[in-house]
């Protein structure tokens, strides 16, 4: 088919208006000027709208959309991750699995088309349905409970993974955080991810509490984890981006969510990596707000040509999984960041950090064609702008090459 747009925004090139897309079964083959665009196949015009890649959402879980609002202001992260394990042990698998379904129907509804989720049940995955978008599920990966051994918790992530042909289903391991996973785990699942080509992602330095608790070793954190008889000989040496950077646990491969509690000496750690060497970072706006964090380092991060994408986190601790909402939440904090820029964040760069740079965020031949359309009535100049300022339900929604919303 052809899709025909008054904007076409490839987000690796300059917009084209009265654009058009070919698009032959799930792959995009050609786009440029309708003009320009010749072939038999049925033109679907999409009208006043700007066709733009999908959007990806880099770090969410969707176990918890139906959390919303159901956690309460904490007087500290150690109390909330206390009341998080309580909500989830009142879950039962049916509760889970409804929440995965919503979570996915309002991705759906706000334009994302590739989601990056951390599984907190893995043990449901077979009982889910195909995902009706993109999906990386990240097996969350905890062995701080001395009854839980780190080659248990290993087998147990190999067994996650059941692939089907077909399916838009891909995989990746999460070891939780460094509070909560060893290096050996970290270590074990580098080896992992290797071996299979799977993508890493982690929660790191998230809290002020986390950071207390690896250069000081104390704080509300280290005392609640020391009384569930973790060894804490790892504390009060370093900083928690420097403790896993530094013991080879984390590398330029890893998708670090947070990293909102740095010290000069991880900025120095950072710039003194080659710029291909350096890890993705993902910031989460929302969550960043509901903790009521300091202000991110996002100018001094990407001035240090770090890899920037903006996720959702759950609903557990934001209000929306929209990724439009998350960066006008971001726009906020850094009100000279241009709107392309910030669009990038949600598609160029997380497609580099899952190194699909061919096939995810951007409309070119040989790319996938997952495609959404945004309502615009500006000129192609303030294209990027229109799309990040529409707050309603993106209308139209393309996943491999199915149009799913019309």
């Amino acid at each position: 088919m052809i899709l025909r747009a008054r904007i076409v925004v490839p987000m690796d090139g300059p917009p084209i208006e009265n654009g058009a897309v070919v698009v032959d079964g799930r792959q995009i083959m050609a786009v440029g000027p309708a003009s320009q665009i010749r072939g038999s196949e049925p033109v679907h015009d999409l009208g006043d709208v700007a066709l733009m890649p999908g959007l990806i959402n880099a770090h969410t879980h969707l176990d918890y959309t139906m959390l919303r609002g159901a956690i309460f202001s904490q007087p500290s992260f150690a109390a909330w991750v206390r009341r998080i394990n309580a909500v989830k042990r009142s879950m039962d698998s049916d509760d889970c699995l409804k929440s995965i379904a919503h979570g996915f129907d309002e991705c759906l509804r706000w334009g994302t088309t590739t989601v990056c989720t951390i599984a907190s049940f893995p043990e449901l995955m077979p009982h889910l349905p195909d995902p009706p978008i993109r999906t990386w599920w990240f097996y969350e990966m905890i062995d701080v409970r001395h009854r839980i051994t780190t080659e248990d918790v290993v087998k147990g992530a190999l067994s996650f993974f059941q692939h089907r042909a077909g399916s838009l289903a891909s995989f990746g391991l999460s070891p939780h955080a460094p509070f909560t996973a060893s290096l050996d785990l970290y270590r074990l699942a580098n080896g992992c991810a290797q071996s299979f080509s799977m993508p890493l992602t982690t929660h790191v330095a998230e809290s002020d509490e986390e950071f207390e608790m690896f250069t000081a070793a104390r704080g509300p954190l280290h005392a609640m984890l020391a009384s569930m008889r973790r060894p804490m000989g790892d504390c009060g040496h370093a900083t928690p981006f420097g403790h896993l950077w530094d013991t080879g646990a984390i590398n330029a491969q890893w998708m670090l969510a947070h990293m909102n509690e740095l010290n000069d000496g991880d900025f120095d750690l950072l710039a003194s990596l080659p710029r291909g060497g350096k890890p993705t970072i993902i910031h989460c706006p929302g969550t960043h707000r509901y903790f009521r964090r300091a202000p991110f380092a996002w100018r001094r991060l990407d001035e240090l040509g770090v890899n920037l994408c903006t996720g959702t986190d759950s609903l557990a601790s934001t209000d929306s999984l929209s990724l439009l909402g998350e960066l006008r939440r971001l726009r906020e904090a850094e009100p000279t960041l241009s709107a392309e820029r910030l669009l990038r964040t949600v598609t160029r760069h997380p497609a580099r950090a899952l190194r699909r740079e061919a096939q995810l965020g951007k409309i070119a031949p040989g790319a996938l064609a997952d495609l959404i359309a945004v309502p615009v009535s500006g000129s192609v100049a303030r294209v990027h702008e229109e799309i990040v300022q529409f707050d309603r339900p993106i209308p139209w929604v393309m996943i491999d090459g199915e149009i799913r919303r019309s």
